[in-house]
């Protein structure tokens, strides 16, 4: 665990034998980082088959579901064109369903919030995602946002997403601003013309307001943490955080990742929008 004695002070990171800790840090900060759960040539595996994926969708080998559009931009400086993302790609990388599949990331989740359904088949399922920093690059930056605030309609909702780094993130290439604990506020959902039905005003843990504004784009956050990942990290993240991708310095330095997200639905099963789940979890 964390020893906030040393110099060397890494915010909410765990090794694979405390998952037991990182249970209790994520529901207490809203995110999580598992560190060693695979061997480095696991890794490595997983970055040379969803290069050759990202390969592929480029050269049209692999196209309609698994490509999205807008997402072609020769930024990199070659001729051949650069793919941001490969969509439903444990659809198609065996080694990518079996890393979100791996039993004590399901266990954890489940923990956390009652359920282990990863939504592969809907929507965009599990995305590798190629972050560029260059001005041009189609996938670069983030600003402040929660991932309920892009459906407060829907009733799939808590969830927690899994990011799985096959690139070390710091300032050069970019990484994610979080900000501890606000998946416990109520967080009011983006202004709309037209509601519908099953649309939820604020989504969060508790019914506890905000103590401050969501900055509308880029602006810092007195107690923001940067969360630097290094290679084969497994950051967890709540639907409810506020959160926030930081573009890189150096524009020859990728952020490639896999990720993908856990869905519940509790709210059909009675639990009240909103309602911190810890309990209901168990």
């Amino acid at each position: 665990m964390t020893s906030y004695g040393s110099l060397d002070v890494e915010v909410g990171v765990f090794g694979p034998a405390e998952m037991d800790h990182v249970k209790d840090y994520y529901l207490a900060h809203g995110f999580a980082v598992i560190r060693g759960l695979w061997p480095d040539e696991y890794i490595d595996q997983l970055d040379v088959a969803c290069s050759q994926a990202q390969a592929d969708v480029a050269a049209g080998r692999l196209g309609g579901r698994h490509r999205s559009r807008d997402n072609f931009d020769p930024t990199d400086g070659s001729a051949a064109p650069t793919v941001h993302y490969v969509l439903h790609v444990s659809e198609v990388v065996q080694q990518v369903r079996e890393a979100f599949h791996q039993p004590d990331i399901g266990q954890l989740v489940n923990d956390l919030i009652g359920s282990n359904w990863l939504l592969e088949g809907g929507l965009f399922g599990v995305v590798f995602q190629d972050a560029r920093s260059d001005s041009n690059s189609g996938y670069s930056r983030i600003g402040w946002h929660s991932d309920w605030q892009g459906g407060p309609h829907l009733t799939r909702w808590p969830s927690t997403a899994i990011t799985i780094h096959l690139d070390a993130t710091g300032p050069a290439n970019g990484f994610l601003r979080v900000l501890p604990g606000s998946h416990l506020w109520a967080t009011p959902a983006p202004p709309v013309e037209q509601k519908p039905e099953s649309w939820q005003d604020t989504g969060g843990r508790t019914d506890q307001p905000p103590p401050l504004a969501m900055p509308s784009a880029f602006e810092h956050i007195p107690g923001e943490v940067a969360l630097y990942c290094r290679r084969g990290d497994v950051l967890l993240h709540d639907c409810y955080l506020w959160h926030a991708a930081a573009r890189g310095t150096d524009d020859t330095v990728g952020r490639r990742h896999l990720r993908g997200s856990w869905y519940t639905g509790l709210e059909n099963q009675g639990v009240v929008p909103g309602q911190f789940v810890k309990n209901a979890a168990r």
